[in-house]
């Protein structure tokens, strides 16, 4: 990520018609030796120097020559972006309320809390800056080099080895094997590696290999000739006839029959196709990227996967990491997901509250990206006002958990039998009541360790 200046850092302009008080503010402004103040007590020298952009004004209102409106006017037109602290000798709950209305940022008043308070603004106002610089370069980053929607964001460690090797991956021509849990976006990472390639303006086709049966998968591919085989009523294109000159994305390789795979491996190595029913060659030249979820080595080990075809489709592996291991990247997918999904559907713009950012942040999310897209999208249906509640946030149970982490019987045993404990105090055989076992068979679980009781618990 590009280099942020430091945030504790700012240039602070001190407007004020009272020498001793603009003293007082500039000696309490620069015990923080990152601050740079200037103080006037000129409206013409002051406006003269708003081309340097100060990073915070603190403005008297009460200025003898002009009102504290024209001059906020001003400074908005010519320092737009600079953080405008008004600091009044009269508490005006109304004229507070207008001005910042207008653009302020905070309203102050002169008595024994002002140098506290205004201490405190300043330091919230770095804070938000910091924040902004920090989303703003994210933003650009993304934008630069995966302008692909919603779920291609992120900037954790994990997903920052990602989006490395699709740059390495997009600079040529290599095959790509993209791996990762079910829903955690390896189209998304195909499409990245296209678009970001000389093959961009060339098209991009994928095929779920897991969806169509084996016996339709040849044609699908390879293309066929008009009575190729029943139902064959006209010339079929292949997809990779389709995909000439661009990138073909082969979706859950893994699922391919062996026949198909050393057909596959044919294309590869000479380069064109044969459709079926057809004697002529077509020559291609495609880009291939493949993904599964599963351990191709492994399935290679087993006899399911032809051992040549796997090195011939491996090239560079990226691996994408489930969202549970991508921490505060479920928030930024999540804004973003909200934010599109409110566009496409004419719906105010909306935010998370903090109780429902938690709640996101909470969940283990067993259908990655693709369950929490769902989630934020129905939430934001749900909403019914800008804010997206906590109560909003529809989180299915953990049940599908099982089919996305694999566990043996004994410890899912000893899993629901400590979920039991933990809700029921540690009673022993209330518990085993429950669950109809033996509490012997529950103490042996305790004594080996197998789950977990409070030392004061054991014994009672």
């Amino acid at each position: 990520m590009s280099s942020l200046q430091n945030d504790s850092s700012a240039k602070i302009f001190v407007l004020e018609d009272d020498l001793w008080y603009s003293q007082f503010l500039s000696y309490h402004l620069s015990t923080n030796p990152d601050h740079q103040v200037e103080v006037f007590n000129s409206v013409d020298e002051f406006l003269g120097r708003l081309s340097e952009s100060p990073t915070i004004i603190t403005l008297d209102y009460h200025l003898p020559s002009v009102s504290g409106e024209e001059v906020l006017r001003q400074i908005l037109e010519k320092s737009p972006n600079s953080y405008i602290i008004i600091i009044s000798g009269q508490e005006d709950i109304r004229k507070a309320v207008s001005l910042m209305k207008m653009g302020a940022y905070d309203y102050i008043v002169k008595n024994e809390e002002t140098k506290d308070r205004l201490w405190s603004i300043v330091e919230k106002i770095k804070h938000n800056r910091t924040l902004k610089q920090e989303i703003e370069v994210l933003r650009k980053e993304v934008n630069q080099k995966y302008t692909l929607g919603s779920e291609l964001v992120g900037s954790s460690e994990p997903i920052k080895k990602v989006y490395h090797l699709v740059e390495k991956a997009a600079a040529n021509n290599i095959n790509v094997t993209v791996t990762g849990e079910t829903g955690t976006g390896k189209e998304l990472i195909a499409k990245a590696i296209h678009l970001n390639s000389k093959r961009s303006k060339m098209p991009f086709v994928a095929v779920n290999i897991a969806a169509l049966p084996s016996e339709l998968l040849e044609s699908e591919l390879f293309g066929h000739e008009k009575g190729a085989f029943t139902g064959a009523t006209a010339r079929r294109v292949g997809k990779f006839e389709e995909a000439n000159g661009g990138t073909l994305f082969l979706d859950e390789i893994g699922e391919m029959s062996f026949h198909l795979q050393s057909k596959l491996l044919r294309v590869l190595q000479e380069r064109e196709v044969t459709p079926v029913g057809s004697n002529k060659s077509i020559p291609v030249d495609v880009r291939i990227i493949t993904a599964t979820h599963r351990n191709l080595l492994d399935e290679v080990k087993k006899g399911n996967f032809r051992e040549d075809l796997f090195y011939r489709l491996l090239g560079i592996q990226i691996h994408l990491p489930p969202l549970r291991e991508r921490g505060h990247d479920i928030l930024l997918i999540a804004n973003r997901v909200l934010k599109d999904f409110c566009s496409q559907n004419d719906l105010e713009e909306k935010t998370f509250s903090s109780d429902a950012q938690k709640k996101l942040l909470s969940h283990q999310y067993p259908g990655n990206v693709r369950e929490l897209k769902a989630v934020v999208e129905l939430a934001a249906v749900l909403s019914d006002s800008k804010l997206v509640t906590s109560d909003d946030i529809q989180l299915q149970k953990t049940v599908t958990a099982a089919s996305s982490e694999e566990k043996t019987l004994d410890e899912y045993i000893y899993e629901t039998v400590q979920k039991y404990l933990d809700k029921y105090n540690y009673n022993v055989v209330y518990v085993a009541e429950k669950l109809k076992v033996g509490k012997s068979t529950i103490y042996r679980m305790i004594q080996k360790g197998d789950v977990l009781v409070p030392e004061q618990k054991k014994f009672q």
